[in-house]
């Protein structure tokens, strides 16, 4: 059960940056979807959302591999 959550947790914010990346891809061919008032607005919103997405991923990597010890010395805990 607690690994299904976690890859839930894993999952939404993959989505999140999935999105943005598309939304920024739509910009590059001019395609403004509803809810947006202008490509650039969209184009935003969209590196917000991938930058979100990626961040967590990443973070949530690198907090599993310092609980492990398997991060270089300069990021293990002192």
């Amino acid at each position: 059960m607690q690994r299904l959550i976690a890859l839930l947790i894993m999952v939404i914010p993959g989505i999140l940056g999935v999105v943005g990346i598309k939304l920024m891809r739509d910009v590059l061919f001019g395609i403004l979807h509803n809810g947006f008032g202008a490509l650039w607005l969209q184009f935003f919103a969209g590196f917000i959302l991938f930058v979100f997405g990626l961040a967590f991923v990443g973070g949530f990597i690198f907090y599993r591999d310092r609980k492990r010890n398997k991060v270089q010395t300069r990021f293990q805990k002192k």
